[in-house]
């Protein structure tokens, strides 16, 4: 048994609620209340006492959507993701070409042209200058794009007369040439050209990732990453292998991509199946792209872009047949959709196969939603799954593409929240930071990177409401609620300790307090 106290503890169970200290067993809260009450209860069982020393604890934030692999490569690969310019990446892929062999690929990852000053595309003839000897593949910061030099497209197989695959786009010149930018599905051509990972870079990588993660207070994550490494079986074994209770301890809630869906069948593995800190999550769908690329889809046309109304990656019908694969195997659904045709698709075909198991559907993104989308959602049994640091790296480049009238409709978070929808707050790694703080801090502030002036006032949400995104939001996400996210009597004894108060600090303060301990299962997995 173990007695935690010394510091203010958030129950977060309502605003402003906090207790003195909480005893731990077994990996759950046995008793919450005051440090003298609790000590003389449990004296005499107590076998671990952690004194606090001013610190602050929190329920356990955990990010309820990321790609853990995914940050993982990136702390192992060339991160561009800083770049300001294309001649900055330029330069910084010539110095890694000469640190690699020859035939090596060179992989890059998080390349933004909305953050450079002149905002254009890297032609492939550029990437050929830097090098022949390395096929290239340099992904978008949101992971909906990539280029590609002529030694990737060879070994791809893509000519000029190639068509694009159903759900892709291969950006073309004017005579109809690739220029070795991919949209969309078009990536995976690239993608089936490279080498076979292994399962030590899986495992590397999911280590590197989780270790991380424990860094910024993080004791889980919901992620999707089992469609695109060599097969299910092979990436559920290296979470296994790696998250196995004992060395590392997290709470790797893994979505199940469409793709993949009979690979889990095959190893007779199913919804919430898995290990103690491993489960399988709902069905994965993507039903289209993103803004950034123009490939989000929308009811009407890009501002900047007119006639472009964004790529649909399955018809309706499709759709709703992935949605009933899902039900077949009493599994919810989580639908990436950032336009409101997507989340109109999505809702369309959950209406045509609702889901009765008492879980939850969840709409991962939901940037832009139209009223009459707000008021079907708010009868809903669904979860949207919003990125709030989407409004710090979003803006002001995004107002381009949709425009103003739209804008009042986009990551409307406190419109949701008011409207009683279920929200859990991610961020989407490695696309943006795996920091919670700099999630709250823009859900709370919503000042943009950028140009440091704050966006949609009055979509500001409090500091309470922006931490339950990442404890009772995201517990909720996985129907939960009953066992995680909150600080009480037999809820699981996951917490994050922060060295100051968030109630305490001003908007822009928040991400600048750190995590002194990170706790999983009553276990200390990170101390500062």
């Amino acid at each position: 048994m173990k007695l935690w106290y010394g510091g203010k503890i958030y129950t977060m169970e309502k605003e402003g609620v906090w207790v003195e200290a909480v005893v731990t067993k077994n990996g759950k809260i046995l008793e919450v209340g005051d440090t003298q009450d609790l000590y003389k209860n449990y004296k005499n069982e107590i076998t671990e006492e952690h004194d606090l020393k001013g610190a602050v604890m929190y329920p356990g934030f955990t990010d309820s959507h990321l790609h853990i692999i995914g940050h993982g490569e990136r702390l192992m690969r060339l991160d561009l993701t800083f770049m300001k310019s294309a001649e900055e990446v330029k330069q910084a892929l010539k110095l890694h070409a000469e640190q690699l062999d020859p035939g090596e690929w060179i992989i890059g990852d998080g390349w933004n042209e909305n953050q450079w000053e002149n905002k254009r595309i890297i032609h492939k003839d550029e990437l050929d200058e830097i090098s022949s000897q390395h096929p290239m593949m340099l992904t978008r910061v949101c992971r909906h794009a990539v280029l590609a030099n002529s030694e990737a497209m060879n070994l791809a197989g893509i000519e000029k007369n190639t068509p694009d695959p159903q759900g892709g786009v291969i950006v073309r010149d004017d005579e109809g040439n690739a220029t070795g930018f991919f949209h969309e599905k078009a990536q995976d051509m690239i993608k089936r050209a490279m080498p076979e990972v292994t399962k030590d870079y899986l495992r590397k990588a999911t280590e590197l990732a989780v270790r991380d993660m424990h860094k910024y207070g993080l004791v889980g994550g919901h992620s999707e990453d089992l469609n695109y490494y060599g097969g299910f079986k092979k990436t559920f074994d290296a979470y296994t292998d790696v998250i196995d209770g004992s060395k590392l301890k997290f709470r790797a809630h893994l979505l199940v991509h469409n793709g993949v869906v009979e690979q889990m069948d095959e190893v007779s593995l199913g919804y919430k199946k898995g290990t103690e800190f491993v489960e399988l999550g709902a069905l994965k769908i993507f039903s289209d792209g993103a803004l950034g690329g123009r490939t989000a889809w929308l009811s009407e046309s890009y501002s900047d872009d007119p006639g472009n109304f964004g790529v649909p990656i399955h018809t309706q019908e499709q759709l709703t047949s992935l949605v009933k694969k899902a039900r077949k195997r009493l599994m919810p659904i989580a639908v990436h959709a950032i336009g409101d045709r997507a989340v109109e698709a999505v809702i369309q075909a959950i209406e045509a196969a609702p889901l009765h198991t008492g879980e939850r559907d969840r709409i991962i993104h939901a940037q832009i939603l139209r009223p009459d989308l707000i008021q079907k959602l708010k009868n809903m049994n669904v979860v949207l799954d919003i990125q709030p640091t989407f409004v710090a790296s979003d803006f002001p480049w995004v107002m381009e593409r949709i425009g103003n009238v739209r804008l009042k409709n986009s990551y409307s978070w406190k419109t949701l929240m008011d409207a009683g929808i279920m929200c859990a707050g991610g961020s989407d790694a490695p696309i943006e930071e795996i920091n919670p703080l700099l999630g709250i801090r823009a859900a709370v502030d919503r000042r943009a990177t950028y140009d440091h002036l704050v966006y949609q006032a009055e979509e500001k949400l409090s500091v309470f409401e922006a931490i339950s995104l990442y404890t009772k939001g995201s517990a909720m996400a996985i129907a939960r609620e009953g066992s995680q996210g909150v600080i009480q009597s037999g809820y699981i004894a996951d917490f994050t300790i922060l060295d100051r108060d968030l109630f305490a600090l001003k908007p822009h303060e928040l991400a600048d307090a750190t995590v002194t301990m990170t706790v999983i299962d009553e276990e200390i997995v990170y101390q500062r």
